[in-house]
């Protein structure tokens, strides 16, 4: 088949290499335009644009897939199927018609669980201890179409968004390879989905990563976990900015305000690194590593020998 990718984050690079790697064509790559990032703010390409160009594809970055334009630039490259790993827009109806046999989606999740943009996060915050890779026929809904194959792992305890997105890429490029050419005979007939069983993972926000020490220690980290590599989650303390990179969660501990950085219990088993812990509304949470505003990371220990009088001291909810 000649197919057209779209795809844009390090997630999409696996379908992409798997594909070049296969008999099938590819005619060209969708992505998203540059943005600024990094402290310089420069413009960056996408993941998938590197690759494309390491491999001298024809690359098209509309800001806008659905205009008449980029439906005509995209209906040029003439392809039987579009294949779509973490694009990064709604596709519409027009575009949706332009190929042949159709458009396939990579989805990091058990559909109809975890429908949306941030599905390997919302795994996390759900404590599943199961996900996976769903592919499906792409209609205009969203990651609401029949799905033709799912394939399942497992999510582990020291799993983060980063560590579970680059597990679940690699195991939903295999997928994809091992369904196309059954689909493109018309051989696997896709599975309508549930819609009673449908859950939403709604776009994050920064905001969202901002630790309310108020809740259970286990739903904290989970945020530490969900939220790494991005946004990272954080908290005010004594004014400054402390990210929390690593965690882990405790039972029990003194009767002390939420949110009251605490040494760990003498009996606590944590993981290498960990230096103190904070008061949940249930719970507390060992810091494993942790950033200060402006400086390197740090172990748990590191920081507790390096910032003064953050034991007694209660963190807080400031936006950093």
């Amino acid at each position: 088949m000649r197919i057209v990718f779209l795809g844009s984050p390090e997630f999409a690079l696996p379908s992409l290499r798997a594909l070049l790697a296969s008999e099938h064509e590819v005619a060209g790559v969708v992505t998203q335009p540059d943005r600024p990032a990094g402290r310089g703010r420069a413009p960056q390409p996408p993941a998938a644009k590197r690759l494309a160009g390491e491999h001298g594809l024809p690359v098209l970055q509309p800001e806008r897939v659905n205009a008449d334009e980029s439906l005509a630039a995209i209906g040029a490259l003439a392809p039987d199927a579009l294949v779509i790993a973490a694009y990064g827009q709604i596709l519409k109806q027009p575009l949706l018609d332009l190929p042949r046999r159709g458009a396939l989606n990579v989805h990091a999740s058990l559909l109809p669980r975890h429908r949306g943009a941030s599905p390997v996060a919302a795994a996390i915050l759900a404590g599943d201890d199961v996900t996976g890779v769903s592919i499906l026929e792409v209609i205009l809904a969203l990651d609401a179409g029949p799905v033709l194959a799912t394939r399942e792992l497992p999510v582990g305890p020291d799993d983060t968004t980063g560590s579970l997105s680059a597990k679940l890429a690699e195991l939903g490029a295999a997928l994809l390879i091992d369904v196309l050419p059954a689909w493109e005979r018309g051989e696997l007939t896709a599975a309508p989905q549930d819609e009673a069983l449908a859950t939403y993972a709604p776009v994050i926000a920064p905001v969202d990563a901002v630790i309310d020490w108020s809740l259970p220690a286990t739903d904290v980290w989970r945020r530490v976990r969900a939220y790494h590599p991005w946004p990272v989650a954080r908290t005010d303390a004594g004014g400054e900015t402390l990210r929390i990179l690593e965690a882990w969660p405790l039972d029990g501990g003194p009767e002390v305000a939420p949110g009251t950085a605490i040494e760990l219990p003498e009996d606590a088993n944590v993981p290498e690194g960990a230096g103190f812990a904070v008061r949940c509304g249930d719970g507390l949470l060992a810091v494993v590593r942790a950033q200060r505003a402006g400086r390197r990371e740090l172990t748990g220990a590191e920081l507790l020998r390096g910032f003064r009088g953050l034991l007694g001291m209660r963190l807080g909810r400031g936006e950093g």
